[in-house]
């Protein structure tokens, strides 16, 4: 018997646990791969620096700087290299540079004059209010201008959740601007505001990574953890007892739990909540994560005409591209590249062009070559060429997302003890899976100090 048993030794279910030991819970975190941290993999390739996962944290999260400190992982912490100075995105086929200021689309030639003026009529456009839940693409049509929604937010949306604006919620996936809406009723006026209110900087400003990448934090917490951490071990069902839960491992035994936190990818979560909670099982079994394919190149830098002055680049849907957006790995954070080299990344598939992401190796390579060619001046063979496919990418903020959600994290009142967290809560960033790590151990340890238990009362609690 241990206090809380969680499922699942990514991020979310490392950060978790974490947090309740150090509230002196006795934890268990059970991973069925061989290596506990989820996707957020940083592999060094000799001096090269490959980020399989995730490649940035929100600099401006308390609850990612607290974890890191609290870790000794600060000293290591790289804020964006000073080459960070453009935005790119693929217009007509080629990079088109937007300065890094709040009226940098204003400035700039990337849309026509028309669609200039449209964005600048924003703060003239009335608050939304029907009923109807809107897209993404819908929401920032009305608001900005069909052009602006096309060519900045479709690929936004793809960079940050590998989507399609058409597709997904801007309650769910777009929570500050659909907010910034409904509280100013103008997103200029919105920002304005907040801007007096002291926040300064835009976005590619406020990110941050580790010397070793981002794969530092998942190691560093199970590390901490130590043997509280079971990699190799399948969980196969679960069931309530009168106690709390019994969690069947095959071969690994049986496990008892007072609390249970599922934190695995939504349709893993799907089954294993079936035999205990099946409004959770639907909700969960609902999100959508289409495959994801990431190739990663490292060439000498003289082989590479485009100056790299960014943090990558987005493309259009409408470019009928196969990559959906680029990072440059050697100029977002020092030490990714050996000297007078360069790395990039290149994101293929997603809800865009699933299918694409399952190709083998060899063609995506191909595929990436061919259009960093075209649109950075990339020549010859690269030094290094990677390619991760993730089978099941990134969530899917659909319409609905919220709701199924609140479903997911009313699980506790309908099964006292059960509570989940994942990337498909509140967001897919690193930072945010931290911040929602904490609150659902938080929740925990109030419901455990709530519950009574009889066989702990005046004795020791078994540990795993």
């Amino acid at each position: 018997m241990v206090d809380v048993a969680i499922i699942g030794g990514g991020i979310s279910g490392l950060a978790t646990a974490y947090d309740l030991m150090a509230r002196g819970l006795d934890v268990v975190v059970l991973e069925r791969q061989v290596r506990a941290g989820g996707n957020a993999i940083s592999e060094r390739v000799g001096d090269f620096l490959m980020e399989h996962g995730p490649s940035t944290i929100n600099a401006q999260s308390i609850a990612a700087h607290d974890i890191s400190r609290r870790l000794g992982l600060a000293g290591d912490q790289r804020d964006l290299g000073a080459g960070v100075k453009s935005r790119y995105l693929v217009g007509k086929g080629k990079l088109q540079g937007i300065p890094v200021h709040p009226l940098g689309f204003v400035f700039s030639n990337y849309l026509g004059l028309k669609g200039r003026l449209r964005l600048m009529a924003e703060f003239m456009v009335p608050r939304y209010k029907g009923n109807k839940e809107e897209t993404i693409a819908e929401f920032a049509a009305r608001r900005f201008g069909v052009e602006f929604a096309e060519k900045v937010i479709d690929p936004l949306v793809a960079g940050i959740y590998a989507g399609r604006a058409a597709d997904l919620s801007v309650e769910a996936g777009f929570p500050k601007l659909y907010g910034l809406e409904q509280s100013y009723g103008s997103i200029a006026r919105g920002l304005v505001q907040h801007h007096r209110q002291g926040a300064k900087g835009m976005p590619s400003s406020r990110l941050f990574s580790y010397k070793n990448g981002v794969g530092s934090l998942p190691k560093a917490l199970a590390q901490s953890l130590g043997a509280r951490v079971k990699t190799g071990v399948t969980v196969r069902n679960i069931k309530k007892s009168s106690d709390g839960f019994s969690i069947d491992t095959g071969e690994h035994g049986e496990l008892s739990a007072r609390a249970i936190v599922i934190a695995t990818q939504p349709h893993v979560a799907a089954e294993l909540l079936e035999s205990v909670d099946a409004p959770s099982s639907i909700a969960a079994s609902e999100i959508q994560a289409p495959p994801l394919a990431v190739v990663y190149l490292g060439f000498e830098r003289k082989n590479v005409e485009h100056p790299l002055d960014g943090l990558g680049f987005l493309a259009p849907e409408s470019e009928n591209i196969s990559m959906s957006g680029s990072q440059f790995c050697s100029t977002m954070f020092p030490g990714r590249a050996p000297k007078d080299c360069v790395a990039i990344a290149g994101y293929l598939g997603g809800a865009r062009a699933p299918d694409l992401a399952r190709l083998p190796a060899k063609d995506l390579i191909e595929i990436a070559q061919a259009e960093f060619g075209d649109l950075i001046g990339a020549k010859g063979e690269p030094l290094v060429a990677r390619v991760r496919h993730w089978p099941r990418g990134l969530p899917q903020y659909r319409l609905g997302h919220n709701g199924r959600v609140a479903t997911m994290l009313e699980a506790y009142q309908r099964v006292p003890g059960l509570y989940m967290t994942g990337n498909y809560i509140c967001g897919p960033s690193v930072s945010v899976c931290v911040e929602q790590a904490g609150k659902t151990a938080a929740g925990v340890a109030n419901y455990l100090s709530d519950a009574v238990v009889p066989e702990f009362q005046g004795g020791q609690k078994a540990a795993l």
